[in-house]
């Protein structure tokens, strides 16, 4: 018996690609045969029974498993199928299209169609692992009725070990004023207008030395990355910086720079970076939506609603509280 993980894209750093590398550890150290299927394969990852999918499928055997990991629409799902093995399903999420309706066709396309595949396959698999709690019920939604259990992403908390990027440190470790940072691709359902927002009004009020840093790539040409520069000049806050895509020991930098990690996304399957904020002892405010509240438990603020001149007086007082600070951290 072998277990085929399979899966659009596989690259070092993201969570789903995390996810099937500390999967892989687990099946190895029980013991057990297992491959690696996808169509991109990051530059960085090792070639190890790590297979492009497009030319180097093999037909699983009877008795072998497939895990699919199921993020987004894909022209290769045929080759699952038709493939007569078990196959579990590992959930992680489609981001509904109406958020890239405004900005991106191809995005509104590419989600929209990953939506219905998702719905359209609801009886191909013998099992599903569900990211969170509100994974699961997505897959209710969607029609699933074999078991599904829910397993949170298996983060490899080592990796967090390295030292962080000494350049990015040197540049903002000795300036003045708070670090509030989100780290997250440029998306709509990200809401990262809603961080620029309460950002704003705590630099104006608290904190006018303050920088926010919004970590994350962006798609060229992006349109709503367009609309969120026009609103930091329209409301003109000062010390914003978006990042783009930046490398792990960059992320491990900002991570120790952050004085409060804000969080305003509205659509979240599970959000690593909740997990990665805890482990830098990192406190949080986040809105609760999606998964974020089932992610972040007792670890943090969740505000039930969005009020940007109450969220920067919560930041001011995160930061100024000591003894805030550290009951929030010791959750």
């Amino acid at each position: 018996m072998k277990f085929i993980q399979v899966l659009p894209s596989l690259a070092l750093g993201d969570a789903v690609g995390n996810d099937v590398l500390a999967i892989r550890k687990i099946l190895r150290e029980a013991g057990y045969d297992e491959c690696i299927y996808a169509e991109g394969l990051g530059t960085r990852i090792p070639r190890d029974k790590v297979y492009p999918i497009q030319s180097e499928w093999q037909e699983p055997a009877p008795d072998d498993v497939i895990i699919y990991h199921l993020s987004i629409g894909w022209i290769y799902l045929s080759k699952i199928r038709e493939a007569r093995c078990r196959k579990i399903a590992v959930y992680h999420n489609v981001t509904p299209a109406s958020w890239f309706r405004p900005y991106s066709t191809r995005l509104y396309n590419t989600c929209r169609a990953g939506v219905e595949e998702v719905k359209s396959i609801s009886d191909l698999f013998d099992y599903c692992l569900a990211d969170s709690e509100f994974n699961k019920q997505d897959l209710i939604s969607y029609g699933y009725t074999c078991p599904i259990d829910v397993v949170p992403i298996l983060v490899p908390m080592d990796d967090y070990r390295q030292k962080p990027d000494r350049k990015v440190l040197k540049q903002f470790s000795q300036t003045k004023g708070a670090n509030i940072v989100f780290i997250g691709r440029i998306a709509p359902n990200k809401k990262q207008e809603d961080l620029i927002a309460a950002f704003s009004l705590y630099q104006k009020y608290y904190d006018s030395d303050a920088k926010l840093f919004l970590v994350g790539s962006t798609e060229s040409k992006d349109a709503y990355y367009d609309r969120l520069l026009r609103y930091v000049d329209a409301l003109e806050v000062r010390n914003v910086y978006f990042t783009g895509h930046v490398t792990f020991q960059e992320i491990l930098a900002y991570y120790s720079l952050a004085d409060v990690f804000l969080c305003m996304s509205e659509h979240e399957g599970f959000c690593v970076p909740l997990v990665e904020a805890m482990l830098f002892q990192v406190p949080i405010i986040a809105y609760d939506a999606g998964a974020v509240g089932g992610t972040l438990g007792e670890g943090g603020i969740l505000l039930r609603e969005k009020d940007p001149l109450f969220t920067a007086g919560l930041c001011d007082r995160l930061i100024r509280d000591q003894a805030l600070r550290e009951k929030i951290l010791s959750g």
